[in-house]
């Protein structure tokens, strides 16, 4: 689903029921005016489960709606300001799409170019390989043509694997996550997403153990899953501070822990000081990441074009020599 259409529903979710209506009539309405697609599909049996009087808590288990989002609504209830927390959850979700979005297209630009380079190559492999080379073969009788032509194909080939590498990256979940926690700007962005997700949950009243195990399971699969389940260990031995807690380590550097750790015992503002912390840096490493993508291509397109450039000059100079010797 895309975040920021859900962060909007989500802000008009809030004031309609600040205005008094029921949860399932503000969602009968808003429901009304959405277009077709799983979300407003989820949204919908949610509603009707609500109007048959099925309880919030096991009307939302069986939906397919983001494991944040079904507890920050049961922490809206259970605290009496629903409203309040799907303000904050909007505004949450709107700073992730932004974010999101912009590194989406940082790395769909590279992928168009890889792709668009793998097939002038290919096509470049083919009219060389299908008209020069067989003048080359017939003029010198095959003369030192063949070992010369299969370099023809080998930047295809590599450009080829290369694409293959990027679809794998990207369609693979497992691998996705794994890359996510790597990459410069997405590591930057996954911990914006881990300290905004904590922020959330402890300014409404979420307790720490259980803000962590939620945190967990929404890391679930990657290298940050086990670094929390650590700090749930330590602090379940009584190791409350969050320096003590959390230690720095290759996924939650140091300038993470010593934000946190700074405010004390408010971490809320501390995890909100972390998540717009990391927030800027992701913004301002994909906007140097994408200027340097369009350099980095025109220099890839050039090598790719000298790799296939070569082939015919070493082939034209054993031409040139095979005649000199005749």
């Amino acid at each position: 689903m895309k975040l920021d259409e859900f962060a909007f529903f989500n802000q008009q979710l809030a004031a309609m029921l600040r205005d008094g209506i029921p949860l399932e009539g503000a969602l009968r309405r808003l429901c009304q005016e959405m277009r077709a697609g799983s979300l407003r599909t989820e949204l919908q049996a949610l509603e009707a489960d609500l109007a048959n009087g099925t309880p919030i808590a096991d009307a939302l288990k069986g939906r397919q709606l983001p494991e944040l989002y079904k507890r920050m609504i049961m922490v809206g209830v259970k605290s009496g300001d629903l409203p309040g927390a799907l303000n904050m959850l909007a505004d949450y979700l709107q700073r992730q799409s932004s974010l999101w979005t912009r590194l989406k297209g940082l790395m769909i630009y590279p992928c168009i170019v890889l792709f668009a380079a793998f097939l002038l190559a290919c096509f470049l492999s083919y009219i060389l390989g299908t008209f020069l080379w067989g003048n080359f073969a017939f003029l010198a009788d095959n003369a030192h043509v063949p070992a010369v032509w299969v370099g023809l194909w080998v930047a295809p080939v590599i450009l080829g694997l290369a694409v293959l590498a990027a679809l794998v990256a990207v369609s693979v979940p497992p691998i996705r996550r794994m890359l996510r926690w790597r990459l410069p700007a997405f590591k930057e962005a996954s911990l914006a997403q881990v300290a905004s997700a904590m922020g959330l949950m402890l300014k409404n009243g979420v307790p720490l153990a259980d803000a962590l195990s939620f945190v967990e399971q929404l890391e679930h699969g990657t290298i940050a899953a086990k670094e929390i389940l650590e700090w749930q260990g330590r602090l379940a031995s009584g190791r409350g501070k969050f320096s003590e807690m959390a230690p720095s380590s290759r996924v939650f550097p140091p300038l993470f822990v010593w934000t946190i750790a700074q405010s004390g015992e408010d971490l809320t503002s501390g995890f909100q000081r972390a998540a717009e912390l990391y927030q800027a840096r992701a913004l301002y490493r994909s906007e140097l990441l994408l200027y340097s993508a369009l350099p980095c291509s025109v220099l890839a397109l050039a090598a790719m074009i000298a790799s296939q450039i070569l082939p015919v000059f070493v082939t034209l100079t054993s031409f040139i020599t095979w005649i000199g010797g005749d």
